[in-house]
């Protein structure tokens, strides 16, 4: 054998190395924060863990504390590490009436530390009575109050999205609240809008944001039972849990 054919079998010999191929990865580890007022949770988070299944694999921890009121403050955020064993987290909680700065930080703080996320429906509403808006940063909108339920068409604005892969070009919501936006924050992309049926204009239905550098995915619907059991909902979830986590 020559020195000058040396060079070509050992790249030969690497060849199946190079071009083997990736072990599957690891499951997502989701956090499901839920629980509060106005909405049937134990239906939500069984409706979005068996929709998941046919878009990844998942290991779910689901905490539905704090009743059914619109104030509460859960003793899960008392943890400064309350997030570390996630990939991502969803806050699909609906505590309205909390208000204390120092209990919203502890949960701003670990997104802010690059801990992404998952936002639904009344999350948008969560904390809406605090005078510091460090929740609504993090969701990327602002929103204190909704319209009536109806069939709302959804309009997409942004169609290359990973999370909206597969979304259609013309649905229409099952019956669920339009929440009024009365701000979108400067690191907001909006996804998708709806228009109010009372006044006429375009609200963010759909959109992602970059808080401090950490991906948030969120959407305002979400509201009633027949949501949740709508396909295309559910598959807006699971992909957007799946970008959110970098996947």
């Amino acid at each position: 054998m020559t020195l000058r054919a040396l060079p070509l079998l050992l790249l030969g010999l690497a060849a199946p190395v190079l071009f083997s191929a990736p072990a599957n990865p690891p499951p997502v580890r989701v956090l499901l924060v839920t629980g509060g007022c106005c909405h049937d949770y134990e239906l939500q988070a069984k409706a979005l863990m068996d929709g998941a299944k046919q878009f990844g694999t998942f290991t779910w921890t689901v905490v539905n504390e704090g009743g059914k009121g619109t104030e509460a403050k859960i003793p899960l955020y008392d943890n400064p590490d309350w997030a570390k064993p996630y990939d991502v987290v969803v806050h699909n909680e609906c505590f309205a009436n909390t208000a204390d700065p120092e209990y919203i930080r502890k949960i701003t703080t670990a997104h802010k530390a690059g801990k992404p996320a998952v936002v639904v429906h009344c999350a948008m509403h969560s904390y809406r009575a605090a005078t510091v808006d460090d929740w609504r940063e993090f969701l990327g909108v602002t929103s204190r109050r909704h319209d009536h339920q109806s069939a709302y068409p959804v309009k997409v604005v942004a169609r290359d999205h990973p999370a909206l892969r597969g979304f259609p070009a013309n649905w229409v919501t099952p019956r669920d609240e339009l929440y009024i936006i009365e701000k979108v924050w400067p690191a907001t992309t909006v996804l998708a809008t709806s228009t109010s049926e009372k006044d006429g204009k375009d609200h963010a239905v759909i959109w992602t944001n970059s808080y401090h550098g950490t991906r948030v995915f969120g959407t305002t619907y979400g509201h009633g039972n027949v949501t949740w059991h709508d396909p295309v909902f559910i598959a807006l979830l699971s992909r957007g849990l799946l970008w959110a986590a970098g996947r």
